[in-house]
């Protein structure tokens, strides 16, 4: 069985944000990588002043595809899938109770259809959200937690949604997190260049603290992949903005963070030191195919 990595993000540009530099290295690597975008973003602002037109307003949804296509590319990704949900829009905004909202959807249905994602594309990891996102209460970053969390779960099951295809149990599940270090390390690049940082203390005081268990994959060869997906989503992106200008390879902290959260590994294994795949080489070598532990943090 081929070594797969699937994501699982809320909207188009997420995948961009959010781990796109582990993608692009385990892509290299021989990895069948897997996006799994549950909404469409249609509630998404135009961010970029000189794109915010009423034309481009107007196709948002269609334009917002074509950037994620573009930038999926750029990160390595073999494959995108939707879940066909439509963006549920800021807490409390009147887009949360649409009845094709994503956090309109009912739970059993949402887990159904990632369910057969994974049981089609057959990961033996899979990185989501954490339960806790920084303060960001995002009700489709909720949901995406939620369903996925349910998903790894269900999928291993047989006599759970018997229509989403044979089970399949995935071996790891991941958060991706931005840390506390992270967001230092921005700020005191930007603070060295005489450059006010795009974001304060106060934001950073909701940021996880690292601990020996989290994963730290190297992405320092991709900083400049991940920049140009970032502005792939030109629409979502102020170019004057310094909040973005912390993505760029100049800035950027050149490691992305994981905390393992679940796995059916029968044995310990040092994360930490072998990556996302750690231990799963064994796995994988049943079938003959090659191990993947030179690609970890």
């Amino acid at each position: 069985m081929a070594a797969c990595l699937m994501t699982v993000h809320a909207h188009p540009d997420d995948e961009s944000s959010k781990g796109a530099g582990t993608v692009a290295l385990y892509h290299d690597a021989g990895v069948h990588t897997v996006l799994v975008c549950c909404t469409g973003g249609e509630e998404g602002d135009v961010l970029n002043p000189r794109l915010d037109t009423p034309e481009v307003r107007s196709n948002l949804a269609r334009i917002r595809k074509q950037e994620l296509n573009k930038a999926a590319t750029l990160i390595g990704y073999d494959e995108i899938r939707f879940l066909g949900y439509r963006d549920s829009g800021m807490p409390g905004s009147p887009a949360n109770s649409h009845p094709h909202s994503f956090a309109a959807a009912p739970i059993a249905e949402a887990v159904e259809r990632l369910v057969a994602e994974i049981r089609r594309s057959k990961p033996q990891v899979i990185v989501a959200y954490p339960q806790e996102q920084g303060g960001y209460r995002h009700p489709d970053h909720l949901k995406a937690h939620e369903v996925t969390v349910a998903a790894f779960e269900a999928a291993a099951d047989g006599n759970v949604y018997p229509g989403a295809g044979p089970p399949f149990a995935p071996l790891k599940l991941y958060y991706v997190v931005w840390s506390k270090e992270r967001a230092r390390s921005i700020i005191a690049n930007f603070r060295s260049r005489g450059m006010n940082p795009p974001f304060d203390d106060r934001w950073v005081d909701k940021l996880p603290e690292l601990s020996d268990n989290v994963v730290r994959v190297d992405i320092s060869k991709y900083l400049s992949r991940v920049s140009a997906a970032l502005h792939a989503h030109a629409t979502q992106i102020d170019p004057d903005s310094p909040f973005w200008a912390g993505f760029d390879p100049q800035f950027a902290y050149p490691f992305e963070e994981y905390i393992l959260a679940r796995s059916r590994l029968p044995h310990d294994v040092d994360n930490a030191r072998y990556g996302l795949f750690g231990g799963v080489e064994e796995f994988l070598s049943t079938a003959a195919t090659p191990r993947h532990d030179d690609v970890g943090g």
